[in-house]
């Protein structure tokens, strides 16, 4: 007959429950993984799958109960890491719609928008376009899989039991953010300043002719510049999506430190 004691049940429970958050705020919150079109139960499942591969490698304190006010308080804390470390990485895709987004209205195309489920809203085209992209690469260079890996190593940098977070790691991952941001600017920046060309030539010829009708002119002249430019700057989109995602593992990394500095 098998049998075994509350204590038992109490640390089986706790080896389970506080991965298990963990990884769970983390695909909520992640891109591609948190993607609303994913069933729910496949999320549940496939947390469940790796809270059992790490739990076994993971060292919990022994008195800590699931049950208890201090066992809420690191299930919340575990909640606040798995949060951070999702939302660090989809900071990268919003980066790379904003630049889009800047780069759709310089066309003229600001109007046209999509519906994005995943946000549900609706985002321009341009934006999903590029979203898409940025997806695509994020897969194809494994950034799911550095991304797996950088939340099995953050319980060993903010291991379960080590207080609440510090208020320290906040102001990096906002300082992330408006790297990122700044860098999808960047990376905007040649449509924007050939917009910006191709509009001060449109001045200038409807200011010489005002017969001309800008409107029946300078909309598919904007188009064609924009896809041209867009078409010469999509093949840096790559790399850029690569130094992304390593800058954004780096953060995560110290991130997951500062938590645990008090």
């Amino acid at each position: 007959m098998i049998s075994f004691t509350s204590a038992q049940l109490t640390t089986w429970l706790a080896t389970l429950i506080f991965p298990l958050a963990r990884v769970l705020a983390l695909i909520a919150s992640s891109p591609i993984l948190g993607n609303k079109e994913i069933p729910a139960r496949i999320k549940v499942g496939f947390a469940l799958a790796i809270t059992f591969v790490i739990a076994p490698t993971l060292s919990i304190p022994s008195d800590l109960d699931p049950a208890s006010a201090q066992g809420l308080f690191v299930l919340v804390a575990q909640v606040v890491a798995g949060v951070i470390m999702g939302f660090s990485i989809q900071i990268i895709f919003a980066a790379v719609e904003m630049a889009g987004d800047l780069a759709g209205m310089q066309m003229g195309l600001g109007f046209a928008s999509f519906y994005d489920p995943q946000n549900a809203s609706f985002t321009p085209v341009v934006a999903q376009f590029l979203g898409i992209i940025a997806a695509l690469v994020f897969l194809a260079a494994d950034g799911h899989l550095y991304m797996l890996s950088a939340l099995a190593e953050s319980f060993r940098e903010f291991p379960i039991g080590a207080g609440m977070p510090a208020a320290n790691a906040f102001r990096t991952m906002a300082e992330w953010g408006g790297t990122l941001f700044s860098l999808a600017l960047q990376f905007s920046l040649p449509l924007i300043g050939a917009l910006l060309i191709a509009n001060l030539a449109l001045g200038i010829l409807t200011r010489s002719a005002p017969q001309l009708n800008i409107f029946a002119v300078g909309f598919p002249i904007t188009l064609a510049v924009g896809f041209a430019t867009m078409m010469l700057t999509i093949p840096y989109l790559a790399p850029l999506m690569e130094y992304f995602t390593r800058s954004g593992l780096d953060t995560i990394s110290r991130i997951m430190l500062q938590l645990g500095v008090h």
